[in-house]
């Protein structure tokens, strides 16, 4: 992979693709970074069952796995639409999947979704097979931790969920290229910038202009497109002339990954070396994952079609609000609950 670099910048070239059979189909990091977050679930979890005070069998291990990870994948999804892009659930199309809310291709998944999905698969799980409900809870809490971390890394991978500007006063600035594709919509008048660079990929300045002037968006989309293809193939010339008009930006994506899921991941971990009442790390992991979230969208650009919120917050950050409030309430609820202590990989 070539890097480019303007001044202490790194331009970003990582490609989503980390085997690319064509030119829209192969193995996403993304689809890997789920992947992870399941397998290291399950993983940790059928550890944790060979210790004593464990209340799932270890012949229904692959079952409660598999229902959570499709609440996981459903509830993310779900609650990307109820709570970012609603119009998702009533837009319907003649061509496959007919469905925006089914259209993953084009992205868009919420982590607060996920975790009401996992919930809710929990919820089920243990009322099927008369299992405590909170403890199937706190058996999902490490998978979960792990897959958010492998997520934020592949949001940064991808070049989404980008950072607020920084302007050189970060640790680590990135550009991205993936920027560009905001312009048409949102920042029309920089098109004019890259002038230049398209003549990389055989677009006259003359071309470019007339094209902006005629507000020819198909055209344009894939003239961007293709911009950012250069750059992840190791186009220096372009790599160059787009770090020249791109603007330095927080990794928010990798401090994402350390606060909402690294730094929760181990906290947890060590917490849980001795028993506890069923519902106390799953309670603690719904109070400190919003805690990290709302630090780490501090760095993060927000959703520009919301943009920010009252009190200068974004949507994510007031989601994240609430639920540290009804969490609150449940670890009242578990730590004053009378109940067998259960778990505590570290004794016997």
């Amino acid at each position: 992979m070539n890097a480019a670099y303007l001044h202490t910048a790194y331009l970003h070239t990582m490609d989503p693709f980390a085997i690319q059979f064509t030119e829209s189909f192969g193995i996403r990091w993304y689809g890997l970074a789920y992947l992870a977050g399941f397998g290291s679930g399950y993983l940790i979890t059928a550890w944790l069952l060979t210790k004593p005070r464990m209340l799932l069998p270890s012949k229904l291990l692959s079952d409660f796995v598999f229902a959570v990870a499709v609440g996981c994948i459903v509830g993310g999804r779900l609650g990307y639409c109820v709570f970012y892009r609603p119009e998702l659930l009533w837009d319907f199309r003649d061509t496959i999947p007919f469905w925006g809310a089914l259209a993953v291709n084009e992205g868009g998944m919420a982590s607060h979704g996920g975790v009401i999905g996992m919930t809710i698969a929990c919820v089920y799980f243990g009322w099927r097979h008369r299992i405590s409900i909170l403890h199937l809870g706190d058996l999902v809490i490490y998978g979960s931790t792990l897959g958010i971390f492998c997520g934020r890394v592949a949001n940064f991978i991808n070049g989404e969920l980008v950072g607020r500007v920084c302007e050189g006063k970060c640790w680590f600035p990135v550009k991205f290229p993936q920027d560009i594709l905001t312009w048409p919509a949102y920042e029309p008048g920089k098109l004019t910038q890259l002038s230049d660079v398209v003549s990389q990929i055989g677009i006259s300045k003359e071309k470019w202009l007339q094209l902006l002037g005629q507000g020819d968006g198909r055209a344009i989309d894939v003239a961007l497109q293709r911009l950012i293809h250069e750059v992840q193939n190791g186009n220096e010339a372009v790599q160059l002339g787009l770090a020249k008009v791109l603007v330095e930006r927080y990794p928010s994506q990798l401090y994402a990954a350390f606060l909402e899921g690294g730094i929760i991941f181990l906290i947890l971990f060590w917490l849980w070396r001795k028993p506890l009442r069923p519902g106390i790390i799953s309670s603690l992991f719904l109070i400190l994952y919003p805690i990290g979230r709302v630090l780490s969208e501090q760095f993060r650009q927000p959703d520009l079609h919301i943009g920010f919120q009252a009190l200068g917050l974004t949507r994510g950050q007031w989601l994240s609000v609430a639920m540290v409030l009804l969490s609150l309430m449940l670890f009242v609820f578990v730590a004053r609950r009378k109940a067998e202590r259960l778990g505590g990989w570290a004794s016997e």
